[in-house]
C-alpha cells in the first residue's frame, strides 16, 4: 500500500549534518573582524553552510506563503475584528497592496496566496491557490477544531503547495506567513497546549481586545484544553483539537521544505505554532527553522524555546501576514553574501589578533 503524502515527505527529512560545523566556524571567525562581531550573522551564516552542506551558501531565489482561513472560536467574542476581514484581507493580498506585499517586492520574493479554509466563496484568481479544506474551523469551545482527517489534508495541501512552487521555481529559503480572524486564540491554545504553559502565559490581545476580551479569551482557551485535553507530544491531536487549517498548512510546507533542504523561516506566533506542530510531527526539522521576529504576542517565547530559536529581528511587530518573515529572509541573504564574499585576514593582508 502506498504511503501518504504527509509521511512520504516525513520520512525524507534527514535532520542537518554538523559535518561543516567546525569548517564554517573557521570560516566566519577568519574573516576581517573580531570574533562574534558579527553577531546573529554568523550564527545565520554557519546554519545555512550546514542546510546547504556548502561553505559557500547562496540564496538565488526566495519564496513566501501565506496561508488563510477562518476560525469557528471567534463565536465565542475573541477577537477585535469581525470575522469577514480573513476573506477582505486576501482580496488585498491579490491586489497586491498589503504589507507583505510591499515588504515581498521591497526583498524580491515571490508571493503565494492560499485559502485553506476562508469562510467565503472567492472568485477564481490567477494568484489564489484554492486548497480550501471546508469553511472554516469548527468551534473548538465546543467541539474539536478539525477531524484527524481534515488535519491530515491540510497538512497535505501545505506540502503540495511547498512542491509546486519549488518545482516552478526551486528556491533556497521559503517563508511562511497567514491570515485568520481568530488565530492567535488557536496558536495561543496550541502553544499552552503543547508547552504546559498556563493560557494566560501563552495569551495576547491579538488584533488588540481589551481587558475584558483578554479574559475571555484566556478562559475559552483554558475551558477549551480542560474540555479537549490534547496530547503535549502529539502536533497531530494539538492541530486536530485547537488548531486552525492555515496552521496546519504552514506545518505542512514547513516539512516539505525541510524535506527538500530548504530553510524555512517562520513569522510571529501563529506561524511558530506551526513550527512547533512541524516539529513535534518531526523533530529532525529544527535545523532548517529560522524564527523570524520576536512577536508582541507572549506565547512566542515558550514554543521558540522548545525548538531551541532565537529570533532574528525584533520590531515590536504583531501583524503576521509574514512580515518579520519577510524582512528575515533578506538578513538570512546577507549572512550568505557575508560568508561567500568578505575576506579573511590573508586574503586581505590585514593582521589578526
Amino acid at each position: 500500500m502506498n504511503k501518504r503524502l504527509l509521511d512520504r515527505t516525513c520520512d525524507a527529512i534527514q535532520a542537518v549534518p554538523n559535518d561543516l560545523l567546525s569548517a564554517a566556524q573557521h570560516k566566519i571567525d577568519n574573516k576581517t573582524k573580531p570574533q562574534g562581531a558579527l553577531g546573529q550573522l554568523e550564527s545565520l551564516a554557519i546554519q545555512m553552510c550546514l542546510i546547504q552542506k556548502n561553505l559557500s551558501p547562496r540564496i538565488d531565489n526566495k519564496a513566501l506563503i501565506v496561508f488563510a482561513a477562518d476560525h469557528g472560536v471567534t463565536e465565542e467574542g475573541v477577537s477585535a475584528f469581525p470575522p469577514e476581514v480573513t476573506a477582505q484581507m486576501v482580496l488585498n493580498f491579490l491586489g497586491g497592496s498589503a504589507a507583505i506585499n510591499v515588504l515581498c517586492r521591497h526583498n524580491d520574493i515571490k508571493i503565494h496566496i492560499v485559502d485553506m479554509g476562508v469562510n467565503a466563496e472567492l472568485e477564481p484568481h490567477p494568484e489564489l491557490i484554492d486548497k480550501k479544506i471546508r469553511r472554516g474551523t469548527r468551534n473548538f469551545a465546543l467541539d474539536q477544531a478539525m477531524t484527524r482527517e481534515e488535519a491530515i489534508q491540510a497538512l497535505e495541501a501545505g506540502i503540495s503547495c511547498f512542491f509546486d512552487a519549488h518545482a516552478q521555481t526551486p528556491m533556497q529559503i521559503l517563508g511562511l506567513g497567514e491570515m485568520g480572524i481568530g488565530n492567535t486564540t488557536c496558536a495561543s491554545a496550541m502553544i499552552s497546549a503543547a508547552t504546559g504553559i498556563d493560557p494566560e502565559e501563552a495569551t495576547g490581545r491579538g488584533t488588540g481586545v481589551d481587558d475584558t476580551g483578554f479574559r475571555k479569551k484566556v478562559d475559552v482557551i483554558r475551558k477549551a484544553l480542560d474540555f479537549h485535553k490534547p496530547d503535549a507530544q502529539d502536533g497531530l491531536d494539538i492541530l486536530c483539537k485547537v488548531g486552525g487549517f492555515e496552521v496546519a498548512g504552514i506545518a505542512g510546507a514547513a516539512l516539505a521544505a525541510a524535506s527538500e533542504g530548504v530553510a524555512v523561516v517562520l513569522d510571529g506566533i501563529i506561524s511558530t505554532a506551526a513550527g512547533l506542530v512541524a516539529y513535534l510531527i518531526r523533530p529532525e526539522i529544527s535545523g532548517y527553522l529560522i524564527s523570524g521576529h520576536r512577536s508582541v504576542e507572549i506565547g512566542q517565547a515558550a514554543a521558540l524555546a522548545q525548538m531551541n530559536l532565537e529570533p532574528v529581528v525584533d520590531l515590536n511587530l504583531r501583524l503576521g501576514e509574514g512580515t518579520g518573515a519577510a524582512l528575515t529572509i533578506d538578513i538570512v541573504s546577507a549572512a550568505c553574501r557575508i560568508m561567500r564574499e568578505m575576506a579573511s585576514f590573508e586574503e586581505a593582508g590585514v593582521s589578526d589578533s
